[in-house]
């Protein structure tokens, strides 16, 4: 009888781990196959975001978006929620001989779930000639980064859109899926003032010069790395819009950047980097 209890509990015991099996299938089946394009940010909590990447991403339209906005000249139209979610970032080297050319050679990224600009407030101007300005104001507008090259070397650059101006170079009466802005935008130092290097050396504190001769202090070859700068370069960035949702204001798009990577204060000379990525905004005709 002792003996017959035993099998039976084991052979409970194993029908109990199928069946656990099999459920723990079918849930796996059931959010692989589930469509997580239909949710919404706005309908997760912070708990739900924690450490999954997803703040990091652009809303996204559906490829049917493929409406205008209407707009009249002398108007003034605000752009809200601009994100800005870069995908590729490539980075510009210098050839080995005369003969061949420059090219930009794709880098992986180092910094994890920090890249996207976000919450980016700016305006559309409709001119008088029929061509849209567009100006960028505030926002989540730079986030450091760094690109690691199949070589081994790092990159870093401040992702920026700072100040961006941009014109459409063709007249319209209506924001389409054939809009295309481009224009500059600021691309502030990438260190501070008060950054100290390995050498204890910056622009607001620290060493003037940290040498090994102070009879060296003043040689070319240390000049750039003794004597600090802090200044702030050009960008260009062209915003193709592919999506419009008129009955929201939503709209979408590509765009690509390039701008100078890292100074190092002056020490370094700056290199230049390219980024592609997806972006998403509102457009509110009360600016």
């Amino acid at each position: 009888m002792l003996n017959l209890k035993i099998d039976k509990m084991k052979l409970t015991m194993r029908y109990r781990t199928i069946i656990a099996s099999f459920l723990a299938l079918c849930l796996g089946v059931l959010t692989a196959c589930s469509d997580s394009s239909n949710v919404s940010r706005n309908d997760l909590t912070y708990d739900d975001i924690l450490n999954t990447g997803i703040a990091n991403t652009c809303l996204e339209l559906p490829d049917s978006s493929r409406d205008t906005i209407q707009v009249a000249p002398g108007t003034q139209y605000a752009v809200r929620d601009l994100c800005m979610e870069p995908r590729e970032y490539f980075v510009k080297e210098e050839p080995v001989s005369k003969r061949q050319k420059a090219e930009f050679i794709q880098g992986k990224l180092l910094t994890r779930y920090t890249a996207s600009l976000d919450q980016i407030q700016g305006t559309i101007d409709a001119n008088d000639d029929g061509t849209l300005t567009f100006t960028e104001i505030d926002g989540i507008d730079f986030q450091p980064a760094t690109v690691l090259l199949p070589g081994g070397k790092e990159v870093p650059f401040l992702f920026t859109m700072k100040q961006f101006a941009a014109t459409t170079a063709n007249s319209t009466d209506s924001i389409n899926t054939s809009t295309n802005f481009k224009g500059e935008f600021n691309v502030p130092s990438y260190r501070g003032q008060v950054f100290l290097d390995p050498k204890g050396r910056s622009l607001a504190s620290g060493y003037d010069n940290a040498v090994a001769l102070p009879g060296l202090a003043d040689d070319k070859r240390f000049s750039n790395a003794n004597v600090k700068e802090f200044v702030s370069r050009k960008g260009k960035m062209s915003l193709n819009i592919t999506k419009i949702d008129s009955d929201t204001g939503e709209i979408a798009g590509v765009f690509e950047s390039e701008q100078p990577s890292a100074t190092d204060l002056g020490a370094e000379e700056p290199e230049e980097v390219r980024v592609r990525g997806i972006f998403y905004g509102r457009i509110d005709s009360n600016a």
